[in-house]
């Protein structure tokens, strides 16, 4: 009886199977088929719960394409030209139109003092304008060039250059305390001591405090050119000071070499000629500034060209286009 079962299992005989084992195997396979079954109606289950949660998911996407995800738009700094269109109306001398530039850039970047000293400018070159100091009648003579412009120091005071400029020096310092590195507070450094150093000499007529400021002016701007050689706007103060201190006459010179202050004409258009090729804010005057330097060296040639670029650039401005004319005079007057 057991080896005819056990024969059964393994594989099937030429025997007949007995009652007990038909009955035996019958069950095992009703077992399996319902194990297969119940197994079949789980999975089928399954499918038709998911299909009933996402019928209408189907149907639009089949209709509609997916949305992209969504990508955070970089909207532009609204300020990045403010500056730019604020120097280009002051070298036009719409000197309201520049500040209206500058004081928005104020509002948009307060921590910056580069729109404050932007205003300082603005001031002071309207003043210069007023004053004629960026023409030849005035670079050309020693007395107004070396000695300042007419009228006294009270007749001459700008307070809102004065009060704008010691603002954006506060703030600079401020900066350059917190980061001795700091380029963009010692470029607005260089700046206000640049300036105000011209103010003092052309409008007070106060040479030696304006000596003394001018080379603050000079290790800012070296300070900041070790650090960001790109800074070409720095030469402009490098530049002045080296020209100015080099045109004073021998007695001067000799009297400040002796407190360690020295001053070289040619390294002084270098330095110009330098901001006059790369600086961005400053490029327009330190064309104009080594175009009038080139006329006192009598090298009316090479301040041709810079004054040939300076009217093409700011049609707007007559100073630039009379000094070429005037240019132009000299030179036809000489090949006769």
């Amino acid at each position: 009886m057991r080896e005819r079962w056990h024969s059964n299992i393994l594989g099937p005989k030429s025997f007949k199977s007995g009652p007990l084992l038909d009955v035996f195997v019958a069950e095992e396979l009703l077992r399996i088929f319902f194990r297969f079954q119940a197994a079949r109606v789980s999975v089928t289950i399954c499918l038709a719960v998911a299909l009933l949660h996402a019928p209408d998911a189907r149907a639009q996407g089949a209709l509609e394409p997916a949305s992209p995800p969504a990508v955070p738009r970089m909207e532009a700094d609204p300020s990045a030209g403010m500056l730019d269109t604020g120097f280009h109306a002051l070298y036009e001398l719409k000197f309201k139109e520049a500040r209206e530039q500058f004081l928005a850039y104020q509002k948009a970047r307060p921590d910056d003092p580069l729109g404050k000293v932007a205003e300082a400018a603005s001031y002071l070159f309207e003043q210069f304008n007023d004053k004629g100091v960026l023409t030849s009648e005035f670079f050309l003579n020693d007395d107004k060039f070396l000695g300042g412009v007419e009228g006294s120091a009270a007749e001459n005071r700008n307070s809102n250059f004065l009060k704008a400029n010691h603002e954006a020096r506060a703030v600079a310092k401020k900066r350059v305390k917190s980061d001795p590195r700091d380029a963009h507070g010692l470029l607005v450094l260089t700046m206000t001591d640049g300036m105000e150093s011209n103010y003092m000499a052309m409008i007070e007529k106060k040479q030696l405090p304006a000596l003394s400021l001018m080379r603050q002016a000079e290790s800012e701007a070296n300070t900041l050119l070790g650090i960001n050689p790109d800074e070409k706007d720095a030469y402009v103060a490098l530049g002045m000071s080296n020209y100015v201190i080099g045109c004073l006459p021998g007695y001067k010179k000799a009297f400040l070499w002796f407190g360690g202050v020295h001053g070289d004409r040619n390294r002084g258009i270098q330095q110009m000629q330098s901001a006059a090729e790369h600086g961005h804010y400053l490029q327009p005057f330190a064309k104009i500034l080594l175009a009038l330097a080139y006329e006192r060296e009598h090298q009316s040639e090479r301040a041709h060209p810079l004054l040939v670029s300076l009217s093409d650039q700011f049609p707007a401005n007559p100073i630039f286009a009379r000094e070429l004319e005037l240019i132009d005079k000299k030179q036809a007057a000489h090949k006769r």
